[in-house]
């Protein structure tokens, strides 16, 4: 990931505060981490740009892994992590889908 993509400070109050009331949509079992699961995440991050994804109790990895596995792969960012609980963002590339990231640029 390159640095001009790294969220300031304020950016990253205001998304975990924008997430604050969201449920997360996706979560990481027993299956661990696959390329598959990593492109639905990316899928999901273009129409919404903002989720949770939650690492269930059967999880056979850390959140530091999936934190690490995730900005790793993808131009995805961890915006925060609490407990089990992972909060994302990625600039959806089309632009009827951004509806955040030029809040948070403006920033």
């Amino acid at each position: 990931m390159e640095d001009d993509n790294l969220l300031r400070g304020k950016q990253k109050r205001y998304l975990r505060a924008h997430a604050h009331a969201m449920h997360p949509p996706f979560s990481v079992g027993k299956n661990g981490l696959t390329q598959a699961w990593l492109e639905q995440l990316t899928g999901a991050l273009e129409n919404r740009e903002l989720i949770k994804i939650n690492l269930q109790q059967s999880a056979e990895v850390s959140v530091d892994e999936t934190k690490a596995f995730i900005e790793d792969n993808t131009d995805i960012q961890v915006v925060q992590t609490i407990g089990r609980v992972l909060v994302l963002y990625r600039i959806a590339t089309n632009a009827e889908n951004q509806k955040i990231s030029p809040i948070v640029e403006s920033m």
